[in-house]
């Protein structure tokens, strides 16, 4: 399994975001140089944030985007689905048939059952992770994740 690169240059442009202390916010220009991409992406990117409700513009020549609501109330799974989708979903064995209309194995797949629990797990984690829980260093986000995730190594997660 691979995270899309939409999916991580959109969360890292959000935390980038949820830790700015302006009252501006950040502007295109602004995170094209923090993350080293280029405008027309971060653009795309802060579009598909602000569609969702994740971030706002502020107007003016100095103006650019800030939290549309308390990083605490952003939860990642939602961030992620929003720019990547899930990983499984209803679509999924429509989109994996093969040259067939449908799937030989839409009766009985054992596949499906994997992917699924797959999906239940990462979705059981991440529902848990806040904007809020990664707007720290690596160091410190790590015990926090560490913490929720009640995992007794949190050097295991950095």
């Amino acid at each position: 399994m691979k995270v899309t690169a939409q999916e991580e240059y959109g969360l890292r442009i959000l935390i980038r975001i949820a830790g700015c202390k302006s009252k501006e916010g950040l502007s295109i220009p602004q995170l094209t140089a923090a993350e080293g991409l280029s405008s027309h992406y971060v653009a795309k990117l802060a579009r598909v944030l602000r569609m969702k409700g994740f971030i706002n513009s502020t107007p003016g020549y100095k103006g650019g985007y800030v939290l549309a609501k308390p990083a605490g109330e952003i939860i990642i799974n939602d961030v992620l689905k929003a720019l990547g989708g899930a990983l499984f979903d209803k679509k999924f064995c429509g989109s994996h048939a093969g040259s067939l209309r449908l799937c030989t194995h839409s009766v009985d797949c054992s596949a499906r059952s994997l992917w699924q629990m797959i999906q239940y797990a990462v979705d059981q984690v991440l529902d848990k992770v806040t904007l809020y829980d990664l707007v720290n260093s690596e160091k410190e986000s790590a015990k926090i994740l560490a913490q929720i995730l009640k995992v007794n190594k949190p050097e295991l997660l950095s």
